[in-house]
């Protein structure tokens, strides 16, 4: 059945379809609530707006390209990047049969009908590939082909999202965002272990269904593990057949998704609430207690469980909380786990993070042992930690022939410089690149790789296409103005930088920054103050930004407006001797010998062989 505007409407779940130009269907925002028979937003907190990526007539809810590989049997986008539009088709509405088992011999289900000889179902048995043939719709993660076939290596034709992005998921690995379960069996101990999604469903609906496996003397695991034998009751503390004694409540929350669909979180993690209070990370403690407050809950908790809370998931969550903030040594904390580390959806993670912190360098041994790890996740993290690094060819070639093709895709995207145009990584990465182009992220990666092949006008056009699509996304603008920037656009790229800031409040500060430098590059001063002082009042205590205003209000002359402005860059960031260097040079400039001395001073305490603070100390002795 092929999708276009002629086709009668549909449904996904109790969203309406809407048929738009291009063969292209929208799900609608409205929704059917079939037990309460009312309509209701699904985005009503959200209060989307059109015009964004994510509103209803938006590319964010395309149902061809967003909803219908999950939601249909046999579908093909086949979407033609020249006319931007779908001609889609699919074989039946919703998810039958063949979408899990494969195409079926013709004499499937006929009782008078032998079956003809031939392997079994795809999966002979084997409990992960069909749990890897559930995932590809019961994860959050990106295509990589649309070829899978049932029996297939998820990793083959998939990528799946980490807990790296503090949106996406908290730093313990509880789900935060609508991220369905896959990535948090792989995250967790049950995981690992062997417990698969056929252990667990039916319904969760008691405690019989974990007592499976928990009830003394503790199941054996297909990984040789044996499960920790637990008395409800003893363990949970509370009676029997009330809410706190259900295992499900405590380790599996729920939390509610599109206003009325609730899920349960399958990293089956521990309730802390200390991290509640430490990280802003939900507890399954406080749903219940509420009243009593978090602070005797935390109490409660440390009484009942003392030191097993101080775990590994604790270690965890403070550990990449450090690495998303790029606090200081927040490498050291990720290496530190990396070390005792057995599961390797976490050392993906962990991985994926180190590149995001000032010392990361620090981590590269142990990311270079990790090229040759069992696991793809884990290579694949490998990888991207060398994107850049001057002996990246020479490290990562060999990945390029790697059995997985997540693997060999990251090692030819940190490669794509280097890649012959006729090498099978260069198609591969290629073939990869053409499945998004309907999508703005698809455009931007584009155009990220021919800016790394050199190809700046092209990287330029996919990226003004991906912001026509997202314009209200700041990554976007952020590359946007790298790549004008490269080009010497620099009152260009200080626009872009801006309204990156604009858009983005969490790291306002630091884009602006950028945007001040390129527009004083390009000598728009007027521009460049504007967007220092926006820095700086969005966060105060950003040193870097105090002393580029500060030296650039010397450049001005405000001599008072940039001493202010260089003392708040000290006092902000004490350990950086260019801070009191700038202001004894201005202080000098204003007659100041005696504040100029002791600026001069400080600086050479910070660092003995700064070359300036020697010079000015000749001069003023």
């Amino acid at each position: 059945m092929a999708a276009d505007a002629a086709t009668p409407e549909f449904v996904l779940g109790q969203k309406p379809l809407v048929p738009a130009s291009g063969g292209r269907w929208q799900a609608h925002e409205m929704a059917f609530d079939s037990a309460k028979k009312e309509w209701f937003n699904v985005f009503a907190k959200e209060g989307r707006q059109p015009g964004e990526w994510g509103h209803w007539t938006g590319r964010g809810m395309n149902w061809n390209s967003m909803c219908a590989q999950c939601h249909m049997t046999g579908f093909q986008r086949r979407y033609d990047e020249t006319a931007d539009a779908y001609r889609s088709t699919w074989v039946e509405h919703g998810v039958g049969c063949i979408q899990c088992h494969g195409p079926m011999p013709a004499a499937h289900g006929d009782k008078n009908q032998p079956l003809p000889p031939g392997p079994k179902a795809p999966f002979n048995n084997d409990r992960q590939k069909m749990m890897q043939t559930c995932a590809p719709c019961h994860a959050r993660n990106e295509l990589l082909t649309e070829q899978f076939q049932p029996g297939d290596n998820y990793h083959d034709h998939y990528r799946l999202a980490l807990p790296v992005d503090a949106a996406t998921y908290y730093p313990d690995g509880q789900q935060h965002d609508e991220d369905f379960n896959w990535t948090s069996v792989q995250l967790s101990r049950m995981g690992h272990a062997g417990v698969t999604c056929f252990d667990c469903h039916d319904p969760h609906t008691t405690n019989q269904l974990c007592l499976q496996c928990h009830a003394a003397p503790g199941r054996v695991m297909p990984g040789g593990v044996r499960a920790v034998p637990i008395d409800p009751t003893a363990h949970s503390r509370h009676p029997m057949d009330s809410p706190g004694n259900s295992c499900v409540a405590c380790h599996m929350p729920t939390t509610t998704y599109m206003q009325r669909s609730p899920r349960h979180d399958h990293g089956w993690l521990k309730p802390d609430p200390l991290l509640t209070k430490e990280l802003g990370i939900p507890n399954a403690c406080s749903r219940c207690h509420e009243a009593e407050g978090l602070d005797w809950v935390i109490a409660k908790a440390d009484e009942w469980y003392g030191a097993k809370l101080d775990s590994r998931q604790r270690a965890r969550a403070r550990a990449i909380t450090a690495a998303q903030a790029d606090r200081h040594g927040a490498a050291v904390g990720l290496l530190a786990l990396l070390k005792a580390e057995d599961l390797p959806a976490w050392r993906a993670t962990y991985l994926s993070l180190l590149p995001q912190t000032a010392d990361a360098a620090s981590g590269r041994e142990t990311a270079s042992a990790s090229l040759h790890a069992p696991d793809p996740l884990e290579r694949a993290a490998a990888a991207r930690f060398f994107s850049g690094a001057p002996d990246a060819l020479g490290l990562l070639q060999p990945l390029l022939r790697d059995p997985v093709r997540l693997v060999r895709l990251d090692a030819a995207w940190a490669l794509s410089a280097e890649l012959p145009p006729a090498s099978p990584a260069r198609q591969e990465l290629t073939a990869y690149l053409a499945l998004t182009l309907d999508q703005p992220s698809g455009r931007l990666r584009l155009g990220q790789d021919l800016a790394n092949r050199g190809d700046w006008s092209g990287a330029l056009k996919q990226i003004d296409r991906a912001i026509k699509w997202d314009p209200f996304s700041a990554g976007i603008r952020e590359v946007d103005a790298a790549v004008l920037a490269r080009l010497g656009r620099l009152p260009e790229a200080g626009a872009a930088y801006y309204r990156a800031a604009e858009l983005a409040p969490q790291s306002a500060a630091q884009l602006a920054l950028q945007a001040g430098l390129a527009y004083a590059e390009a000598g728009q001063l007027v521009e460049a103050e504007n967007a220092f002082r926006f820095a700086v009042q969005h966060d105060a205590a950003f040193a870097r930004a105090w002393y580029n205003l500060g030296l650039l209000l010397a450049q001005k002359d405000r001599r008072p407006e940039a001493i202010d402005a260089l003392r708040k860059a000290e006092q902000t960031g004490p350990t950086v001797a260019d801070y009191p260097y700038a202001l004894a040079t201005v202080l000098l400039r204003s007659g100041d010998k005696t504040g100029a001395l002791a600026a001069a001073e400080r600086a050479l305490r910070i660092d003995p062989t700064h070359a300036g603070v020697q010079q000015i100390l000749r001069t003023l002795h």
